[in-house]
């Protein structure tokens, strides 16, 4: 049966667009439906924005760290209004640059919410993103979808009360006073960005330290940072409920404690955007939470319909999803089996400042081997003159039968510029012989990667 396109994808982020573009690259008829905005979350609601939200934070800390070197500057009004601004300007750009980048491959745009009528027909309806489109309806032989996914909020009262990190970003005013329900990627990030431009934040969270999921010594280190960062952690708790009073925002914790804010944003979690695709008109399975269940090669349970990204998600983040669109537009289209190394995939939190890891902590790697720790711990050059009290961490994870270096930490300056390079070491193998015969470059803290001579400890099993 002849079909309308030979690709549709669901969901034009970064993931999406990946598969789309390389897909038309082999000459394959694609489509891509989108009803929200173009370059997906990461571009519009995550990522982009987020990290533009952090370089404006840290310029008050560029004005007092410059006392010490000699300069007398003064630190001036921040306008949260024109922040904003010019934050909507560049996503306003990027949106444009992923529209022509796909109409510039020869791929279909179609602009609406896709739902599936049957395993190879989806029905595209018009939504805010053109209310004046009218509905289209398109077959394809291969579908993929790309939906990514949404943040929730818990289930307790008052939670209308609050936000997530969808609205954070259009607020018409920025909060003086924040409580920030969650200790992950999100929450911290925007625990230090608000804290940099002069709000009150707490910082609430239910383990005994941040970002689970890192190598524990980061965390320890980002705990610390935390506190420097005069972000109030309130550890081992969890808000039941939310109310309105004439002094703000009541959150009421589990340990009996009431926290008094201007805004509530939960940053507890994100789920696969699947509600609304109409997957019960084919035989994709998902879970309880709707992730996509997928095999090794991305399809689902019913053949020619195949899922990446968020929306199976497997490795939430935005590199990954663009990898998994590639192999899969390569693999349908080219026969091609493009290799990539998952398990050395580099993640990043920019907080103030960041932090950065790729290949494994040492809490996965001592689980069924020895390993040999090094570490190293100093107070970055520029702050020994400006007086700020900040360190630097680093780690290198060394399996000691093979000598390779199977993970690297930094909580530090530039941890996520320097982390990518050595995610390069790791994903080819190295040993730490080849750390050591590696010149460094003085003066940078990333020489510290291959100056750590002496074992810090010996851990595993």
């Amino acid at each position: 049966m002849s079909r309308d396109t030979d690709l549709l994808v669901i969901g034009a982020g970064s993931g999406g667009v990946r598969c789309a573009r390389i897909a038309a690259s082999h000459g394959a008829r694609v489509a891509v439906a989108e009803g929200r905005h173009w370059g997906g979350t990461c571009v519009n609601l995550g990522c982009v924005p987020k990290k533009l939200l952090v370089q404006a934070s840290e310029y008050g800390d560029y004005v007092a760290d410059s006392h010490g070197f000699g300069w007398n500057t003064q630190r001036g009004d921040f306008d949260w209004q024109k922040l904003i601004a010019a934050k909507d300007k560049e996503i306003s750009r990027l949106n444009g640059i992923y529209t022509s980048m796909l109409d510039k491959s020869g791929v279909r745009l179609l602009t609406g919410h896709a739902r599936f009528e049957d395993a190879h027909t989806i029905l595209v309806e018009p939504t805010e993103l053109d209310p004046e489109a009218k509905p289209v309806r398109i077959t394809a032989d291969r579908i993929v979808i790309a939906t990514g996914g949404q943040p929730v909020r818990p289930d307790i009262e008052g939670a209308e009360l609050g936000i997530t990190s969808d609205e954070v970003f259009h607020l018409p005013v920025m909060p003086q006073r924040i409580a920030i329900i969650g200790g992950g990627y999100i929450g911290v990030e925007f625990a230090g960005l608000f804290a940099g431009l002069g709000a009150k934040v707490d910082l609430v969270y239910r383990q005994t330290l941040p970002l689970r999921g890192f190598d524990e010594e980061l965390r320890t280190a980002l705990h610390k940072g935390l506190d420097l960062r005069s972000v109030t952690q309130h550890e081992e708790c969890s808000p039941v409920s939310i109310s309105r009073t004439a002094d703000g925002l009541k959150i009421r914790l589990d340990n009996g404690q009431d926290l008094i804010a201007d805004q509530v944003m939960f940053a507890t979690g994100r789920v696969p955007k699947t509600a609304a695709l109409g997957l019960e008109n084919t035989r994709v399975r998902t879970t309880g939470q709707g992730r996509i269940i997928v095999g090794h090669d991305s399809e689902t349970d019913e053949p020619g319909i195949f899922a990446i990204g968020d929306v199976t998600n497997r490795l939430n983040l935005t590199p990954v999803a663009i990898a998994e669109g590639h192999i899969l537009a390569d693999r349908l289209f080219a026969n091609r089996a493009r290799e990539w190394d998952f398990d050395a995939t580099p993640k990043a939190v920019f907080f103030t400042p960041p932090l950065a890891s790729a290949g494994l902590t040492e809490e996965e790697a001592a689980k069924d081997r020895i390993v040999d720790i090094y570490t190293t711990e100093f107070r970055p050059m520029r702050h020994v003159l400006s007086g700020r009290e900040r360190r630097t961490f680093m780690k290198l994870v060394v399996d000691q039968a093979s000598e390779k270096v199977l993970g690297a930490h930094m909580y530090g300056e530039d941890a996520p510029e320097i982390i990518q390079g050595l995610s390069i070491a790791i994903a080819a193998g190295l040993r730490k012989a080849d750390f050591d015969r590696t010149i460094g470059v003085h003066p940078t803290s990333a020489e510290e990667f291959v100056t750590m001579r002496t074992r810090t400890r010996i851990s595993g099993k």
